[in-house]
């Protein structure tokens, strides 16, 4: 049957893009946080060798894409998902799926980040699914400053830090500084006959140096989160903006809210969170995710 024009924008708004030069969709499943059980990778197997072309493509934001699905197929193909829990979408102007690096595993990782990608998942991928945005809305978790997933290039990124605490009373300037050893990146430096110097502005809070004291001059502390706004990569590529300090899980996690309302408040149609952070300055972005306001209004926003 020929596809009309108004079947090809419904379905895309459940996940299923049209293969170029056929009549078939690509059927793009959701990751809560880039991961899978075993018995939904066998699920989804199944499903491409029932419903599609027998391959599985897994996209560069962590979702699995099942080509070749006909039309008239796509809805046995959800049923057949929902089985084992599974869901399509991750189109359209709203909250996108979560990307999340391994950190929670990575000998690098600084927190659990597919456990907060799950809790930031629920809470506003599936919670603000129905709410209609300006443009697109990505969000990236990353476990530690060697940004592996590119959360800088999200519209809000997360980047786990581990910032030392350095007491120079306990520095006995060993000849060998296994603090200057461990930091891959120079901040931690020993001149001759003198003690430790740790530069607060070269430190990316790595938390390489934590615990290689012997003497405990430096120690690690609790894990903060560094956050970007307004990147985005494509055609236009910009770097997100750092916010001026550090947050907490807690802040984190709110923070994102604030940051989704922000857009849906002051956002225009069809424009990046980036150019809406640029419209109105960081220092008033910093100045409306750093205030309850946005959450007090949420109801209003929301209605608006």
């Amino acid at each position: 049957m020929a596809l009309k024009a108004e079947d090809i924008k419904r379905v895309k708004g459940e996940g299923f893009l049209l293969n170029r030069g056929t009549e078939c969709f690509n059927g793009r499943i959701i990751t809560e946080n880039g991961t899978l059980t075993a018995r939904q990778m066998v699920r989804v197997g199944q499903a491409a060798e029932k419903f599609g072309s027998g391959t599985v493509a897994f996209t560069t934001r962590m979702t699995v894409e099942v080509p070749g699905i006909p039309y008239e197929s796509i809805p046995d193909f959800q049923a057949f998902l929902r089985e084992e829990g599974m869901v399509t979408g991750g189109t359209g102007a709203k909250v996108r799926p979560v990307i999340v690096c391994k950190g929670s595993t990575c000998v690098f990782g600084l927190y659990d980040t597919q456990g907060l990608a799950k809790e930031l998942h629920h809470l506003y991928y599936e919670g603000y699914h129905a709410v209609p945005l300006p443009h697109k809305f990505k969000i990236g978790v990353g476990g530690c400053p060697n940004n592996c997933v590119k959360p800088d290039l999200n519209d809000i990124g997360i980047v786990g830090q581990r910032v030392p605490r350095y007491d120079p009373e306990k520095c006995r300037a060993c000849k060998v500084c296994q603090v200057e050893k461990a930091c891959p990146i120079g901040a931690a430096v020993l001149p001759e006959g003198e003690k430790l110097v740790l530069s607060p502005e070269a430190c990316n809070h790595c938390g390489r140096c934590a615990g290689s004291c012997p003497f405990g001059a430096l120690v690690g502390e609790e894990t903060m989160y560094k956050v970007y706004l307004g990147g985005r990569w494509g055609k236009k590529v910009r770097i997100g903006t750092p916010l001026s300090r550090l947050f907490t899980r807690e802040e984190v996690i709110a923070l994102v809210e604030k940051a989704i309302l922000l857009f849906k408040r002051e956002g225009r149609p069809g424009e990046r969170f980036g150019q809406t952070v640029e419209r109105l300055g960081l220092s008033r972005t910093e100045e409306l995710l750093g205030s309850n306001e946005l959450l007090e209004q949420k109801a209003a926003i929301l209605a608006g």
